[in-house]
C-alpha cells in the first residue's frame, strides 16, 4: 500500500504531514509513504485508489475526507488548504483516471496525540 504525503517543509501550518513521517514509517514498514508534490504529475500513472496524508484547514482532529467532502467544500467549515488539489482530484475522477481518494487529513495545530490518532486512521484505510 501507497500513501501520497503532502506538505511544505517551509510553511509550519502546512509542515506536520512531513514532521510525522519518520515515526509513521517506523510504525507501519510496510506502508510505502511517498513525499509528493500534488502539482508534478500526481498521481502516477496507473495509480486508481489513493490515499493521501496532508493537512487540512478547519479541522481539530485528524479525519477521513473524501471526494464527497471535497464537492461539499463552500458549505463545510472543514477544507483542504489546497484548493487546486481539489480541483485536480475530481478531474482525475470525472475522467476516470482515478476510482477513488481518501485523505487522512491532519489539522494545521497538532498535539502529542496526534501519532496515535493518524495511525488509527491508517489502520483503517489499510482495512478498507
Amino acid at each position: 500500500m501507497k500513501i501520497y504525503v503532502f506538505g511544505n517543509p517551509l510553511v509550519k501550518e502546512d509542515s506536520a504531514p512531513l514532521k510525522l513521517l519518520p515515526q509513521l514509517r517506523s510504525k507501519f514498514p510496510e506502508i510505502e509513504f511517498v513525499v509528493t508534490d500534488p502539482n508534478e504529475n500526481f498521481p502516477p500513472v496507473g495509480e486508481q485508489d489513493l490515499v493521501i496524508l496532508d493537512t487540512v484547514k478547519g479541522i481539530k482532529e485528524p479525519m477521513f475526507l473524501d471526494l464527497s467532502n471535497l464537492e461539499n467544500i463552500e458549505s463545510t467549515p472543514i477544507s483542504p488548504h489546497d484548493y487546486d488539489l481539489m480541483f485536480h482530484l475530481q478531474l482525475l475522477l470525472k475522467l476516470k483516471k482515478i476510482k477513488s481518494v481518501k485523505i487522512i487529513g491532519i489539522p494545521t495545530k497538532t498535539d502529542k496525540n496526534i501519532l496515535i490518532s493518524i495511525s488509527n486512521l491508517i489502520k483503517s484505510a489499510i482495512l478498507l
